[in-house]
C-alpha cells in the first residue's frame, strides 16, 4: 500500500494574505498553482484530450518513440520523484523500464493525488510509492521517507513555463540542490519542454473551440470563492487566453464582463469591464535557451528528444 505524507498543512492565512495581494496589485493576478483544486485538475485532465491541446500528445509520441533510449540513459535504481504529478499517467506509462527503487509523486492537489496513487499503486504493487502532498512552487525539502539516493525529478508537460525565466532558474537550481543530497551530485532531471511555434496553434491550445479551457479557467474563482468566502460570480466573467510575442509566452485571464464589485471578508476590490485577472503564464522555449537554463543551473550530460516537427523536447540531465 502507498505511504501518504501531507508534508506541510496549508496555512490558510498565508493563502488569503497571498491570495487578497495578488487581487489588489494594480495589475489583478494570483498563482496558476490556485487552478488546481479537486475539479480543476480534472479540468486539466479533459484539457489534456483535446484536439487543440497538441503538448501532451506531443510529448507522450516522444516517450513512445523513445522510451527505451531515455530509460537507458536514466538506469534502474533511481528515485522517481514527480513534480506535479497530477493523475501519475505519464509516470505510469515510464515505472515498466525505468525499475525505480521509489516512486515519489507530488502535487498541491492532496485528495486528487490520493485518489490517482491508489489506481497506480494497484497496477504496480511491486513498486515502493510515497506520495507527498505539498506545494514545490517555492521548497523542495522532502520529507526523510523519500531515499536520498540517485534522485531523478521528472517535470514533464512543460509546466517549467508557469515561471518566468528568473523563477525558472531558481526552481531549476533547487532541483538541482535536491539531487545532491549525500555531498554526491549522483542526481539528474527529467523535463519536458514546449517550444515556441507559429501563434496560431498556441492561441487555439489555450483558448478551445469546446471551452474547456474557459471552464478550466472561471473555476480558478470557485476556489477563491472557497478559499476567501468571496462573492465572485463566473458568469461576470470570461476566459482570455493568448500567445503574447513580445514576452514568448502564453497569458491567461479573467476579463470583467461589466463593471462590478468582489468583496470578500475584509476587503473588496471593484472592477472595471474590460479589466482582467492575470492566472496564468507558460513561456515557450527554444532548444538553445532552455539548454543554457539548464547549463546555469548546475546541470550537464544533457540528452534532448524531439518530434518530427520540433514542437516539444525532453530532456535528461545530470547534476554537475
Amino acid at each position: 500500500m502507498a505511504q501518504f505524507i501531507q508534508c506541510t498543512e496549508q496555512n490558510k492565512n498565508a493563502i488569503r494574505d497571498e491570495l487578497i495581494a495578488g487581487l489588489l496589485a494594480p495589475q489583478a493576478f494570483t498563482s496558476p498553482k490556485y487552478l488546481y483544486d479537486a475539479l480543476g485538475s480534472k479540468l486539466f485532465e479533459a484539457i489534456c484530450e483535446l484536439p487543440e491541446y497538441y503538448p501532451t500528445r506531443t510529448e507522450a509520441a516522444i516517450f513512445n518513440a523513445h522510451a527505451e533510449d531515455m530509460a537507458q540513459a536514466i538506469g534502474p535504481g533511481s528515485t522517481l520523484i514527480d513534480l506535479g504529478a497530477g493523475n501519475c499517467v505519464k509516470a505510469g506509462r515510464l515505472l515498466p523500464l525505468l525499475h525505480p527503487a521509489q516512486y515519489v509523486p507530488i502535487d498541491i492537489s492532496v485528495d486528487f493525488l490520493r485518489e490517482a496513487v491508489a489506481r497506480l499503486q494497484q497496477r504496480f504493487p511491486a513498486v515502493d510509492m510515497t506520495a507527498v502532498g505539498m506545494d514545490f512552487s517555492s521548497s523542495l525539502e522532502l520529507p526523510d521517507a523519500v531515499r536520498r539516493d540517485k534522485r531523478l525529478f521528472f517535470y514533464p508537460g512543460s509546466s517549467i513555463g508557469n515561471f518566468t525565466p528568473d523563477e525558472s532558474l531558481r526552481f531549476l537550481q533547487r532541483i538541482r540542490q535536491a539531487c545532491e543530497p549525500n555531498g554526491v551530485a549522483d542526481g539528474a532531471i527529467l523535463i519536458g519542454i514546449d517550444l515556441i511555434k507559429d501563434a496560431a496553434t498556441l492561441d487555439a491550445a489555450y483558448d478551445d473551440a469546446l471551452g474547456v479551457t474557459a471552464c478550466f479557467n472561471l473555476n480558478l474563482l470557485q476556489h477563491l470563492n472557497h478559499l476567501l468566502d468571496a462573492d465572485f460570480n463566473l458568469r461576470d466573467w470570461r476566459h482570455r487566453g493568448f500567445f503574447n510575442p513580445e514576452q514568448g509566452r502564453i497569458e491567461m485571464h479573467l476579463e470583467a464582463r461589466t463593471s462590478l464589485c468582489v468583496r470578500w471578508h475584509g476587503g473588496e476590490r471593484r472592477f472595471e469591464r474590460g479589466e482582467r485577472i492575470h492566472t496564468e503564464n507558460s513561456y515557450k522555449y527554444t532548444r538553445e535557451n532552455f539548454m543554457a537554463l539548464l547549463k546555469s543551473a548546475g546541470f550537464g550530460a544533457m540528452r534532448t528528444w524531439t518530434d518530427p516537427r520540433g514542437w516539444f523536447l525532453i530532456c535528461h540531465a545530470q547534476a554537475i
